[in-house]
């Protein structure tokens, strides 16, 4: 019998930045109400400022 979660049955959120969707993984298990961004990169480019995002 396998063990675990089906990866189509965990959690998922939409990132703040991009508007993907990701799903819950083993290291956000403590963190994950607070999880907004899909990535690194997403994260850092919510942190600039909009005049110098690319379009």
């Amino acid at each position: 019998m396998p063990r675990g979660v089906k990866k189509s049955d965990l959690p998922e959120k939409t990132c703040s930045t991009c508007g993907k969707t990701f799903t819950w993984r083993k290291k956000w298990e403590k963190v994950w109400d607070e999880v907004k961004y899909c990535s690194d990169r997403c994260r850092s480019d919510a942190k600039r400022p909009m005049s110098s995002k690319k379009s």
